[in-house]
């Protein structure tokens, strides 16, 4: 007996180290400066509610507390995407994108939940979700899975679905209004029509519809006022009205703040316009300014440099893939990123119009942080295949 339990212990130990063999090989700089990002967005969430959640007699930790959960959640997001095959997901995309499209419809219905007159959310088992996010993962693979079956160059007939399938899902969220995550859509279909090898008349063809679009919806205020004010803000244009005014503030305090950072910053929890709320929005969409303030240059300057590695390891990845749905995800991954993150910081700085997009990783909000963390699975799990 104690002979057969001794040779039985090896065979179990073998099979326990097959399966983790693969994790080996895991990129420990993506993994590394995911982590940190995300680690830097919530002493950057906690900072920036910490005086004024101080000032109303509430826990100071009731924002940190709940992206911890989104982040103990996306943690298992992140280990599954990157343990499952991602060649064996080809089967479930159709039906996660037609769901994904769903909670998109119910968003613009009367169970979707409206903030300050976007309704970009719906409540799902005690929480809010913005499926609009979700939608960015689907969309990647939904596409991926469509060129991954051609053979040589894309067709006009495969072409025009791929761009079907980005328009219903854009103008689903162009409705809520979310111009930001519309145009994230707009710009992630055109990275993967490019890097399919379609041919450059169809993608001149779609830059053509989309500058056409946009002409269209300023001539028939499909686009919102204080959307066209802070396309106004941006140009420099002047405007008496006070929502005018109120943009040109934020876009001004904005920089303001990051300015008053000087190289080192005034100190972790040290920042006056974090601090007194001069920045609106300074816990989601202009969550970089109490980077910027309080870590000065030095601290921005690391954030965006780990956005780099993240995105340099993307595209090697991409370039490294053994199939074309793989070079797809990943290439998808590094094109969103490199969009959010210079409109996002861009628009802190005033060199980019307010679009509303939230930064990667840092900004607060449960489902954004969920999806960057799944996208970071399967990069991970594309660059082991590779493997």
């Amino acid at each position: 007996m104690p002979s057969i339990a001794r040779t039985a212990r090896p065979g179990r130990l073998a099979r326990a180290l097959g399966v983790l063999a693969p994790l080996r090989a895991v990129d420990p700089l993506i993994v590394a400066s995911t982590f940190a990002l995300i680690t830097i967005g919530m002493v950057a969430i906690y900072s920036s509610k910490l005086a004024t959640l101080t000032a109303q007699g509430l826990p100071t930790t009731a924002f940190l507390s709940r992206q911890l959960i989104a982040g103990g959640v996306g943690l298992v997001l992140l280990v599954a995407a990157t343990v499952f095959d991602y060649r064996r997901l080809r089967a479930f995309i159709p039906v996660g994108f037609l769901a994904t499209l769903l909670l998109l419809v119910l968003v613009l219905t009367p169970l979707g939940t409206s903030v300050r007159g976007s309704q970009r959310w719906i409540s799902l088992l005690g929480f809010q979700v913005q499926p609009s996010e979700l939608m960015k993962i689907a969309l990647l693979l939904a596409l991926a899975m469509l060129f991954n079956e051609t053979e040589g160059v894309p067709g006009l007939g495969r072409t025009a679905f791929a761009v079907l399938l980005a328009i219903i899902p854009l103008g689903l969220v162009f409705a809520q209004p979310d111009l930001g995550t519309s145009l994230v859509y707009l710009w992630l279909t055109g990275i993967v029509l490019l890097v399919s090898g379609v041919r450059v008349r169809y993608l001149l063809m779609l830059a053509g519809m989309g500058a056409a679009t946009f002409v269209l919806g300023l001539r028939t205020e499909l686009i919102r006022d204080y959307q066209v004010q802070r396309l106004t803000v941006f140009l420099g244009a002047d405007a008496p009205d006070a929502d005018f005014a109120g943009a040109l503030f934020q876009t001004r305090q904005s920089m303001i703040a990051i300015g008053s950072g000087g190289t080192y910053g005034r100190g972790l929890f040290e920042g006056t316009q974090t601090a007194l709320a001069y920045v609106p929005d300074n816990h989601t969409d202009f969550i970089f300014t109490v980077i910027g303030e309080e870590l000065g240059f030095i601290g921005a300057a690391s954030v965006l440099a780990l956005f780099g590695v993240l995105i340099w390891r993307a595209v090697r990845i991409a370039a490294q893939a053994v199939d074309r749905d793989a070079m797809i995800i990943a290439a998808g991954v590094a094109g969103i990123l490199l969009m959010q993150v210079f409109v996002n910081v861009g628009m802190t700085l005033g060199i980019m119009p307010v679009t509303g997009l939230p930064l990667p990783f840092l900004s607060y909000g449960g489902t954004s942080l969920l999806s960057w963390m799944a996208m970071m699975g399967l990069l991970l799990n594309v660059n082991l295949r590779r493997r």
